[in-house]
């Protein structure tokens, strides 16, 4: 499996025939199991790229491809994870996690068994039937993770997902995202304003400037894991880093 963003710029157009640009000849490509975090200033188009890539935006140009066929809508293929979970609150937590494939037409008896699978996955296992309000906020981000897996996407994409959340709740999610993430394998492209979440997640950093997105940099982190946060070579990387944002 491979994803592609191929030169891609977005404009989006004035009331009175100005406009914004918000990404320009944006271009990243992402092999099968890789985790990739993106990074920049805000306003930098980070979001808006991430949506483009999820279907959910039209780029002004260029294109994006997994496994060579053009992105044109939202697609099974690519699962998308919001900052603000964007769970149903009147679903209970496995009615949540099956919806996916309620819409893509799995039998009720198979679409709650797969979405049990990915309960015990996350660690939620005697939260079925809980409603999104009796859970903790780092609680409702695992049930939107279980969610965008249960479809088995190719690609998961993670919009600030832990922003939200304490520092000490968003340390212990990203351990668990990691564990997930390699356990399932899957490739995540992973959008952060953190410097310090991006080294420790990620296999390569891709740092956009200030608007019109651009890339800056796209950094390999050879750290091996579990990383310590603390250690030089993470600490030498978040210089190089914060030093291309700051320019």
């Amino acid at each position: 499996m491979k994803l592609e963003v191929d030169r891609v710029s977005k404009r989006f157009n004035g009331d009175a025939g100005g406009g914004t640009e918000a990404l320009r000849d944006v271009s990243l490509s992402i092999t099968e199991g890789e985790f990739v975090c993106l990074l920049g200033p805000s306003g930098c188009g980070k979001t808006t790229l991430l949506r483009i890539i999820a279907g959910l935006e039209s780029p002004t140009e260029g294109e994006v491809r997994v496994d060579g066929v053009p992105v044109d809508g939202p697609t099974p293929r690519l699962g998308m994870i919001f900052q603000d979970y964007s769970l149903y609150p009147w679903r209970r937590v496995i009615d949540n996690i099956a919806f996916g494939l309620e819409l893509a037409g799995v039998q009720k008896a198979e679409r709650l068994a797969r979405a049990g699978e990915y309960l015990d996955l996350v660690g939620l296992e005697g939260f079925a039937n809980s409603f999104p309000y009796e859970l903790s906020g780092g609680m409702r981000q695992r049930v939107a993770v279980a969610r965008a897996l249960a479809t088995n996407p190719a690609v998961v994409l993670m919009d600030e997902p832990f922003g939200a959340l304490d520092a000490q709740t968003r340390n212990a999610m990203q351990l668990e995202l990691l564990e997930i993430w390699t356990k399932t394998k899957k490739t995540v492209l992973f959008v952060t304003h953190s410097v310090d979440e991006a080294v420790f997640l990620a296999d390569r950093i891709m740092v956009l400037s200030p608007r019109p997105g651009r890339v800056r940099e796209i950094i390999e982190v050879t750290e091996p894991r579990p990383r310590d946060r603390t250690c030089e070579g993470c600490a030498a990387i978040r210089r190089h880093v914060l030093g291309l944002i700051n320019e």
